[in-house]
């Protein structure tokens, strides 16, 4: 079946988080995120070398809302249940829907870390994954220096598949980096 017809949940809730797809006029509160993470997620991420405008991060997110519906990659915004804040975006990257597999890629504000909101989020994407999209392998992959974005897989008894070396470029682009690869399958 194409998946562009198939239907599934476009939010996952949790004890603390409500996990969902990009909405228009999300770009707001994403952009005030990466402002407020942006030495951290510099460290990464290639599209935080630089503060985003608003328009920028709202024309990213408008990008996901129709990469949702052609369904080719799946990010969701998670917010936190008791404030209603934005504090991470996650999805489903690199979907081959023949496998069918998904990686689970992350990146939090910095002002909602080490309270285990990622993890319980990427839990609860896992089994999303596994019963909602019908996938058989849920890969996440980091930097090998990342620590905290490592944590997360580790905390879940995802398999670590090994290190890939010297297999892309660091989020400067200049220099080259080692990839570590975590997996799960069904």
């Amino acid at each position: 079946m194409n998946p562009i017809v198939r239907d599934f949940k476009t939010t996952i809730e949790t004890e603390r988080l409500i996990i969902r797809q990009p909405q228009v006029d999300d770009g707001k509160v994403v952009n005030e995120a990466i402002k407020a993470s942006l030495p951290e997620l510099k460290r990464w991420l290639p599209f935080a070398q630089k503060l985003p405008t608003s328009e920028d991060t709202e024309e990213n997110i408008r990008e996901s809302v129709a990469n949702w519906i052609n369904r080719t990659n799946l990010r969701m915004l998670i917010f936190r249940k008791d404030t209603g804040s934005f504090i991470a975006s996650s999805g489903f990257h690199a979907i081959d829907w023949d496998i069918p597999k998904v990686e689970i890629g992350y990146w939090m504000d910095t002002r909602h870390t080490g309270q285990g909101f990622m993890t319980e989020a990427v839990e609860a994407q896992t089994e999303y994954a596994f019963t909602e999209l019908g996938v058989r392998r849920v890969q996440i992959l980091c930097d090998v220096e990342n620590s905290a974005s490592r944590a997360v897989p580790e905390r879940l008894g995802y398999q670590l598949e090994g290190i890939h070396y010297c297999d892309s470029l660091h989020a400067d682009g200049k220099t080259v980096r080692n990839t570590v690869y975590y997996s799960k399958t069904k």
